[in-house]
């Protein structure tokens, strides 16, 4: 049974009833956010001529497949359709940054004159903010957003900085904006730009903000004879807020709105906190809406597992005035939607939707299965001879720690999931896997980064390193010299996390198909537990564990599954098979 769990608000809306011949219609009601889940930086856009449908891009740090895109022709159902970084040719070196926070930043996407650019930042972030090898800025340029082929290798162009952003003015002229890098010249440049060669002219500073932390994220609008720069101030967490300022110029003088912020949750007792990094786009009636991240956490900014994710405002921008949001919550009022239409191409799933993954022949990986950084090339193989309806993974050496907690170098790590996105879930699959070495190990992960994971799996253990075996079961002790397979339940991460949990798997199991599972039973915790497939009455539970270690960052948690030999010289290999992931509720207030 499913259970969903809705936020009941009084919602005060400055929004007008939309009124058509003379008859006044309800403005709708929408709950955020839109994007669950790790989706942060929406960069959001309506193009008319790809039959009335709107586009997002969010950043993927160090995630592979890059750069999602998700599309929707209603602005309710929002289905992924690709990703803009979808091959290592197009972008070599994101195999190469050294530091879980390094990667894809906030990309700006934008449509113009029949293509699809995408203008974002691959940043190094272990290096200094002075060393301009930390800062390289990139254009990405598609034609067909459904076909990730059409999607260009990247073009480079020189800027010391992060969240570059294109312009295209009325004379043809094209712009890029971006913030320099904050501990060097804070605030927003500007410089013409060539966006198809990535030629540029000198960068020039434009605007400063309001005085608020790291200026960044700049998108242009040209409206009502103004140019308005949109930038997010305050940093990206409880002080994070949107900020606006215009000029008649595009080089400026900017003049701030005198209500800035335009959006912010800082100061006060909502659940969606750190709002800011924003987008503005409008719909086929002209109606003004704004995208933005936020984490769903609360003031005490505890317990966000999902990390920064996308929501959605409507906007009432007055011809001559300034943009006014609506403040970010769980239920929204909004201007009226159109019709309900699914009616969307591309390979990925709708965003409310679970799995159940049967890995069939002739299947390819699912578009929404997610990496950290590039897959090894053959450790991920669907339906091999001999298994069907199973995906085989070969042993990486490294864990899922790797090499540092950052960095896994140029060998990688065995490791695929899907995002969580639900506050509530079950997350299941199947193991067929004997471990024959010292520390050989599969298993299940809420992986954030490679410093910040729980993981629980079966590995080769002596016998001595085993607890007491699960209640109810007939589990012998192994003796000291003798090794068994055992379930281990283990973290990394910043915030402390328990102990490792080790138990021997019950003799009875052993060499038998298992299940493992994940469950978040309410918006604090998950349970890891295991039994036999086919005796699922058996299942226990190992550990119990806040998901506060795996709150941080700038990413959010990715469900999924590894096999490792932990450094030793196993080679033995793991077997999935009935993926299953059920969402169960969304807790917005």
């Amino acid at each position: 049974m499913l259970f969903n769990f809705l936020t009941i608000v009084i919602s005060c809306s400055i929004l007008p009833k939309w009124s058509v011949r003379g008859q006044t219609r309800p403005n709708s009601t929408f709950y955020n956010p839109i994007l669950p889940g790790f989706h942060p930086d929406p960069s959001c856009i309506f193009v008319r001529e790809w039959d009335n449908t709107f586009f997002c891009a969010t950043s993927s740090f160090n995630a592979f497949p890059g750069i999602p895109i998700h599309a929707s022709k209603d602005l309710q159902n929002w289905k992924l359709i690709g990703h803009v970084l979808n091959r290592r040719e197009q972008l070599p070196r994101l195999a190469e940054t050294n530091r879980s926070t390094s990667g894809i930043w906030a990309p700006a996407l934008r449509y113009h004159e029949g293509t699809f650019y995408l203008v974002t930042t691959l940043v190094d972030d272990d290096r200094p903010q002075e060393d301009p090898s930390r800062w390289d800025n990139i254009i990405f340029k598609g034609k067909n957003p459904y076909k990730s082929s059409s999607w260009s290798i990247a073009t480079h162009f020189a800027f010391q900085g992060y969240d570059t952003s294109p312009f295209w003015d009325v004379d043809g002229r094209s712009y890029i904006s971006g913030a320099q890098a904050w501990r060097v010249s804070p605030g927003i440049y500007q410089t013409t730009a060539n966006l198809d060669t990535g030629e540029i002219r000198e960068w020039k500073p434009i605007w400063n903000g309001t005085g608020g932390l790291a200026p960044e994220g700049p998108h242009i609008y040209r409206k009502d004879g103004y140019y308005y720069l949109m930038v997010a101030e305050g940093g990206t967490g409880l002080g994070h807020m949107e900020s606006i300022a215009r000029s008649k110029n595009i080089d400026g003088p900017y003049e701030a709105n005198p209500a800035n912020p335009i959006l912010t949750n800082a100061n006060t007792t909502s659940y969606f906190q750190t709002v800011g990094h924003a987008d503005l786009f409008q719909d086929p009636s002209g109606n003004w809406w704004g995208v933005a991240l936020s984490t769903r956490g609360g003031a005490d900014y505890l317990y966000y597992p999902m990390g920064r994710e996308t929501v959605m405002a409507p906007v009432t921008w007055k011809k001559g005035e300034w943009p006014v949001f609506s403040q970010i919550r769980g239920e929204m009022s909004g201007w009226v939607f159109s019709p309900a239409n699914k009616n969307i191409d591309g390979d990925g799933p709708f965003i409310n939707e679970g799995d159940s993954i049967d890995f069939t022949p002739g299947s390819e990986i699912p578009a929404h299965f997610t990496y950290w950084r590039f897959p090894i090339s053959d450790s991920f193989t669907m339906s091999p001879p001999g298994h069907p309806n199973t995906l085989r993974i070969k042993p990486s050496r490294l864990n899922l720690t790797a090499l540092n907690g950052n960095y896994a170098g140029p060998e990688g790590q065995s490791f695929v999931g899907r995002r969580q996105q639900d506050t509530l879930f079950t997350y299941s699959v199947d193991v067929d896997f004997a471990p024959k070495v010292l520390e050989e190990e599969a298993g299940v992960s809420v992986f954030l980064t490679q410093n910040h994971h729980l993981d629980m799996g079966i590995v080769m253990l002596p016998g001595t390193s085993s607890t007491t075996p699960f209640p109810g079961t007939n589990s012998t002790q192994a003796s000291s010299t003798e090794l068994t397979p055992h379930f281990r339940f283990r973290g990394e991460s910043y915030v402390p996390v328990p102990a490792p949990i080790i138990t021997p798997v019950p003799t009875a199991w052993i060499n038998h198909r298992l299940t493992l599972e994940i469950k978040a039973f309410n918006k604090t915790h998950y349970s890891f537990s295991a039994g036999p497939a086919d005796a699922k009455s058996q299942m226990q539970t190992v550990a119990v564990v806040s998901n506060d270690p795996v709150s941080w960052g700038f990413t959010g948690t990715i469900l999924g599954v590894y096999c490792t030999t932990n450094g030793g010289s196993g080679n033995t290999e793991a077997y999935y098979s009935k993926w299953i992931y059920s969402p169960q509720g969304q807790f917005r207030d």
